[in-house]
């Protein structure tokens, strides 16, 4: 099945199928074909440069090995746990394939991993948090275009020149009561659209990549890539959630959207710990690897 997706504004339209290609009966989704390679990429940029960071390349194997495997399940559970009234079965559970991972059960478990596994090997935390969070940026920014082949984690009405229309998402903003019938019309003559919450989100991790790259190269003490990181990503996801309409909430009928109160406070205390922490560095420089 493909989806037709428009940007009248711009121009643009895309003929759009959640399978990449099929072997035998088992289908390739474009979804798992991002996250792949959006993980490759994070891989490839931390073994580059790990020891700018003082990382050992056999220590990182170690941990990629399990991080990843609980990253995943953890993106998925943390999900669930917030929706889990969408779910008739285990397999519906299981299903990752359909969508449906969210980036702060991953992030979540990476840290308790990544604790459990530096305090073992007596690696620096916080030096190993800053060189994974380039590969945050990186997979988060090539991730969101699984979304966008998924026609999914878009925003509300907007008549913007970049939005973003199709039959599907007419219906879908229909059937959710974010539009009437004359809305649901004009989404589909183009004159009406939805905002790409999934392209604001990945260019915003392209951003934040380019400035923690940057910083990564003059940090003054470990943590501090990890914090921007924190910071930046919560500053973001605080206002980008504010436009999604497939928000998780904190229990059925709450207005209240579970990533954008978390991505706020991480945001706030990312923001004064990084304030508090150059002041120390002031007063007692440590020397970086």
């Amino acid at each position: 099945m493909t989806n037709l997706v428009q940007f009248p504004g711009l121009g643009l339209s895309f003929e759009l199928s959640r399978v990449a290609f099929s072997i035998g009966d088992i289908d390739i989704y474009w979804y798992g074909i991002c996250i792949a390679f959006g993980l490759c990429l994070a891989l490839v940029f931390a073994f580059r440069r790990c020891t700018e960071f003082g990382i050992d390349a056999d220590s990182m194997v170690d941990v990629i090995l399990v991080g990843v495997v609980l990253g995943i399940a953890s993106a998925r559970l943390y999900y669930v746990a917030m929706a889990p009234y969408n779910y008739d079965t285990i397999w519906d559970v299981l299903a990752v394939r359909d969508g449906g991972l969210a980036i702060y059960g991953a992030i979540l478990s990476s840290l308790v991993v990544l604790l459990l596994f530096c305090h073992v090997k007596k690696i620096s935390f916080l030096a190993f948090a800053d060189l994974g969070v380039h590969g945050l940026f990186i997979g988060q920014l090539i991730g969101r275009w699984g979304n966008f082949m998924n026609v999914e984690a878009y925003g509300g009405p907007t008549t913007l020149p970049w939005r973003m229309c199709g039959e599907s998402i007419a219906q879908n903003m229909l059937d959710q009561g974010y539009v009437d019938q004359a809305g649901y019309q004009a989404i589909l003559s183009g004159n009406l659209g939805v905002h790409p919450t999934f392209l604001y989100e990945s260019l915003w991790n392209l951003a934040g990549l380019f400035l923690v790259y940057h910083l990564g190269k003059k940090r003054r003490f470990d943590g501090q890539c990890f914090l921007f990181y924190v910071f930046w990503y919560g500053l973001g996801r605080a206002w980008i959630e504010g436009l999604r309409t497939d928000s998780l909430y904190l229990y059925e009928g709450s207005t209240i959207r579970v990533s954008q109160l978390l991505a706020a406070l991480s945001a706030v205390i990312a923001l004064a710990a990084t304030v508090c922490l150059l002041r120390r560095s002031k007063r007692h420089p440590a020397p970086l690897y």
